[in-house]
């Protein structure tokens, strides 16, 4: 790690925009008081919605559906970060190819073996960040059935459902937070792939990262059909 104090001026600033964007934005869009605004504290209102639905039929079918088709989802990005994994483990092990044909395609910023290496573990730190994210994000899920499985009917008392509804709904935004956190390091990902081209070139993607996620969680139709 000697490369690290070595780092030019444009590697630390483009580092610092890029650690700054995603963390920032993560506490913007989970902590903040504008979270409830954005599409996750909305999906969190549906889905306490879907919790007193559930609680009020007899046959859950329908929602043990929708369960499967949320863990499908979860179980393919959970796979796919794996290949992607093993493929910069592949890729550390194969450095010389990686630099002759980064010196092939005349981009200039990929620097040094040392710093190539530092580069690859940057990105591939984002994607084990993701597949954390993505399997946790699973387990919540079928934590999340279990719950479903063991839910009481509506004739029980109103302090009993709401109680149960609100554990449902906690536990579904929980599994459902860390799928977006995984899907956010898939946008950051490619941010730090930038970064074996040129340092400016990920500050300018990480900002195009941000501004690409608010539009998304604060000012797409998705989120206007949500709020309305």
């Amino acid at each position: 790690m000697y490369v690290i104090p070595r780092l030019s001026p444009s590697d630390w600033l483009a580092l610092a925009v890029f650690f700054i964007s995603w963390a920032g934005y993560a506490w913007f869009s989970e902590q903040s008081r504008w979270s409830s605004k954005g599409l996750t504290g909305k999906s969190h209102e549906f889905r306490l919605e879907w919790a007193y639905r559930m609680l009020a039929r007899e046959v859950r079918i329908v929602d043990s559906n929708l369960i499967g088709n949320l863990m499908g989802s979860v179980s393919f990005y959970a796979n796919t970060t794996i290949y992607i994994i093993a493929g910069l483990l592949a890729a550390l092990g194969a450095l010389d190819k990686l630099i002759n044909l980064s010196a092939n395609l005349h981009l200039g910023g990929a620097g040094s073996r040392e710093l190539i290496e530092l580069k690859l573990l940057l990105l591939l730190g984002s994607f084990v960040y993701a597949y954390f994210k993505f399997t946790w994000s699973l387990r919540q899920f079928n934590l999340y059935s279990i719950l479903v499985g063991a839910a009481p009917n509506g004739h029980r008392g109103e302090a009993e459902i709401d109680r149960y509804a609100t554990r449902l709904a906690s536990l579904n935004s929980l599994a459902g937070d860390d799928f977006n956190r995984g899907i956010r390091a898939y946008y950051f990902g490619l941010a730090a792939l930038s970064w074996l081209v040129n340092p400016l070139l990920m500050a300018i993607f990480s900002i195009s990262v941000l501004l690409i996620l608010y539009h998304r969680d604060y000012r797409s139709p998705a989120q206007r059909v949500l709020s309305t």
